[in-house]
């Protein structure tokens, strides 16, 4: 299995739920593009419509205006490879941690032995090793996220979506997985799509960050970070995007 990231383009895209007259149009001609192994991110309000975003990239909703497109084409799970981690883990819970990061590659053109081979690769890269036969009630919530991130890279995503997948975790844990989430996509890379509603993380993570409007959403503005990775969040670039991400978000 060969994975080559691709290019997301959103246009003028809106979302609507409901029907007139008491329809509720979330997003209202929001458009941005994530380059080829690009990491962006997405902030805005609750209720703005991130998670949408993302469903809507995914192929699970279809827009009511504008368009989405990976390389060029309407998403479709069954063209294009997406993994998808949300906040929970979603781990099966009848499956040990190794059968986890393996499902996505069941469905797949691989041998059982290549299969186990990416799995047992992916533990380790996500540091798991030692736990492979375990069950999810068995390990952390920091290590059943691990292996969620290991599920997504197991199929080579062209495209990895990531759904506020460090927001149930305490802090420490949550900036211990963001080190390891750069360390994987560094070293496999892809085209990510972050939501998160933390700011630190979002300067953290992304090369670019997308700065939403609340409901109906728009863009309120693209922040570039062009800070060397790993960064130091207490580092003057480091806090004067940071503070300019705040002003955004909260109206200064």
């Amino acid at each position: 299995m060969t994975r080559v990231a691709a290019e997301i383009r959103i246009g003028d895209l809106v979302k609507t739920f409901g029907l007139a007259p008491s329809a509720l149009t979330v997003i209202d001609g929001v458009s941005f593009e994530a380059a080829p192994n690009e990491f962006v991110a997405v902030v805005g309000p609750s209720g703005c419509g991130k998670s949408t975003i993302l469903r809507l990239v995914a192929g699970l909703e279809r827009p009511d205006g504008g368009a989405v497109t990976i390389e060029g084409t309407e998403p479709d799970p069954r063209r294009h490879r997406i993994g998808f981690v949300f906040q929970g883990d979603s781990l099966l819970p009848w499956r040990t941690i190794e059968q986890n990061i393996a499902l996505g590659l069941e469905n797949a053109a691989v041998t059982a032995t290549e299969r186990h081979s990416r799995a047992r690769g992916l533990v380790g890269l996500v540091g798991l090793e030692g736990f492979e036969r375990y069950f999810p009630y068995q390990v952390s919530g920091g290590m059943r996220q691990r292996a969620a991130v290991a599920r997504a890279f197991a199929i080579d995503p062209e495209v990895l979506l990531m759904d506020e997948p460090f927001g149930s975790l305490d802090v420490q844990m949550r900036k211990a997985l963001q080190i390891e989430l750069l360390r994987v996509w560094e070293r496999l890379k892809t085209t990510v799509l972050f939501v998160t509603h933390d700011v630190e993380e979002a300067v953290i993570l992304a090369d670019r960050i997308v700065v939403l409007t609340p409901r109906p959403a728009h863009i309120s503005d693209v922040i570039g970070v062009p800070l060397a990775r790993p960064r130091d969040p207490l580092a003057a670039d480091f806090l004067e995007i940071r503070r300019r991400l705040e002003g955004l978000l909260h109206g200064d």
